[in-house]
């Protein structure tokens, strides 16, 4: 059944706004019922240096609520001092269907769109409350859909398309996602450990978290830390915490997604005081340490840790860390690490755990009741036949026929890489499809800050055909052309649909289509796909491991796998495949 329009009204974000609109309710009986007696949604937002600030609200008493918001004794916080300087603007919104638990749905993903934005500077209350089953639900977002449609009209530069907001890696991972019910479950049992071991003040737990790529770890983990540096009343409630604070910190060691998460702090306001509480694993450890050139020593362990991709912290000597394991490091300085964890986005030597070392993290977490594994795949819109023939092809080297019956989920290879670009720029051409993009396994050379010797650019190149590669937008467009985004992953930025990126540019992102180049590391030989590290130009996936016991591995086979791994599991809604070698070509001709 099709769901009536919300009732939507714009006026200055001040009393005479507030009397425009009455006189306007004078005429209109159902919305005057609507907006009087109902509860409604609101936003107050005004620019600042080019773009937005907003407060998004919900009240049973709309014009009582707003009153609070203009009284002078009232205005404590910045954002409402900003009501009279900036000149802002009020949307009110009511429908005949709202009640309670509507309205902190709509206000809840009000506050998750406007975050996530790249128009928006920062969100004044971003207190997320997410609501269960209710009546009628089933017509929420029937419903949002049309509010969001009718506030573009009004401002398009502040309301986004759906699928922009969508599509930003600050969406994907923000802490303002309703959780399935197994996240939901999983993300109990966390924050009862957590609250279990700050009431015992115990030190040096860890809760480990297990999960392929696209199984939602990162949005579980910012879910909860979300919550306990808001101190959550339901938080308070359950576990029974007796401090007000809960000192927590994320760590990830991957310069992309530190900044999406460094992002979502300030737009979110998560920090008090200007505190950094995001930081890659060298930065924190030296926090703790004597170092002439590090920041301030830090004296108080964190209550907790949370470690995003803990996979990719290093595990060799470094000079960073004095332990040989950057892990065990950060269990020093916290009462309890939350790590998410996939082994088969490992990708470099000095990350690599051996099953030993990674057994004896699980055992320890288990012995505690905090090992926790997620195994539905949330990321990629395909059925498990295809998951199926993915993980096949990655896991097993087999490229076996791929039934018909695929649903939605598009996959194709191609001829030769030029036909692969044009198909992916006629995805991105699209805004429901914009953020598709090519990648590649690393197999063509890049040296980070040194100039190609014999071209303008570090590019691949496949006969004719050549790309820019992994991030060289910064070097070759001229500084008048560069319009890079602040805040922006590699994928988001626009020029980058003209580039061909890395593990090291979309690891931890998703694509709504990928093109994968499958470079001539990666061969069809005897009936199966080997790996040939001498194809390769990744020298960390390439090195020999020294273990523990002084014995040397070859890792290139599992490291190479696993990069492919990664790449492949990036499209959302499609995979297109070009491989360099010919007899792997075809034999995916044949079976896809």
């Amino acid at each position: 059944m099709e769901v009536v329009n919300p009732i939507i009204h714009l006026v200055p974000d001040n009393l005479k706004g507030l009397k425009i609109l009455k006189d306007r309710l004078e005429l209109n009986d159902k919305e005057s019922e609507l907006i009087n007696n109902f509860p409604t949604v609101y936003i107050h937002n005004w620019e600042n240096s080019e773009k937005y600030e907003v407060y998004v609200g919900e009240s049973n008493d709309f014009f009582q609520r707003t009153q609070q918001h203009f009284d002078n004794e009232n205005q404590n916080h910045k954002w409402q001092k900003n009501i009279k300087d900036k000149n802002a603007s009020l949307y009110v919104i009511a429908h005949p269907e709202f009640n309670k638990s509507m309205t902190l749905d709509v206000e809840n993903k009000l506050i998750h769109y406007l975050s996530s934005s790249v128009s928006v500077a920062k969100v004044h209350n971003a207190r997320g409350n997410p609501q269960n089953k209710y009546y009628p639900c089933e017509d929420f977002n029937k419903i949002f859909s049309k509010i969001w449609r009718i506030l573009r009209d009004y401002d398009s530069k502040l309301f986004l398309p759906e699928s922009v907001i969508k599509d930003s890696a600050i969406y994907k991972a923000s802490p303002l996602h309703k959780l399935t019910l197994k996240q939901l479950h999983a993300k109990e049992i966390i924050i009862d450990k957590i609250g279990e071991c700050l009431l015992k003040n115990d030190k040096h737990q860890l809760v480990f978290v297990q999960g392929e790529s696209g199984t939602g770890k990162t949005v579980l983990m910012s879910s909860i830390f979300y919550d306990l540096i808001n101190i959550r009343e339901h938080t308070l409630e359950k576990n029974q915490f007796k401090q007000s604070k809960i000192d927590c910190a994320i760590v990830v060691n991957h310069p992309e997604q530190l900044v999406v998460y460094q992002e979502i702090v300030r737009k979110l306001d998560l920090s008090s005081n200007g505190e950094n509480i995001v930081y890659n694993p060298t930065t924190i450890i030296n926090l703790f340490k004597d170092k002439k050139n590090s920041p301030k020593k830090r004296d108080k362990i964190y209550d907790v840790i949370f470690v995003d991709e803990a996979h990719l912290l290093l595990t060799q000597n470094n000079q960073s860390f004095t332990d040989n394991n950057q892990l065990n490091e950060l269990l020093k300085y916290a009462k309890v690490v939350v790590a998410m964890f996939d082994k088969k986005q490992i990708l470099s030597y000095e990350q690599y755990k051996d099953d030993k070392l990674i057994g004896e993290y699980i055992d320890y977490a288990k012995s505690n009741d905090s090992f926790i594994e997620l195994t539905d795949q949330l990321r990629m819109m395909c059925n498990k036949k295809v998951l199926n023939w993915i993980k096949a092809f990655i896991n097993d080297g087999k490229v076996e026929k791929l039934t018909k019956y695929r649903g939605k989920y598009d996959i194709k290879v191609f001829d030769d890489p030029s036909k692969l670009e044009k198909a992916i720029k006629n995805k991105a051409s699209n805004e429901k499809t914009r953020l598709s993009r090519m990648v590649a396994t690393y197999d063509w050379p890049y040296i980070r800050d040194k100039q190609c010797e014999n071209d303008k650019y570090w590019s691949v190149k496949i006969d004719d055909w050549k790309k820019p590669w992994n991030g060289e937008y910064l070097r070759f467009f001229s500084p008048k052309e560069k319009k890079i985004i602040k805040g922006l992953a590699w994928a988001e930025q626009p020029q980058t649909i003209d580039e061909v990126g890395s593990t090291f540019t979309i690891q931890g992102f998703d694509l709504n289509y990928v093109g994968v180049i499958i470079g001539p590391s990666v061969k069809f030989k005897n009936g199966k796909i080997d790996y040939y590290s001498s194809f390769s130009c990744n020298r960390k996936a390439k090195y020999r491991r020294t273990l523990e016991d002084g014995s040397k591995i070859n890792l290139s086979e599992e490291l190479l796998k696993n990069e492919l791994g990664v790449l492949m599991t990036r499209g959302v809604n499609g995979l297109y495949i070009y491989a360099c070698d010919k007899d792997l070509r075809e034999q995916l001709k044949k079976c896809v």
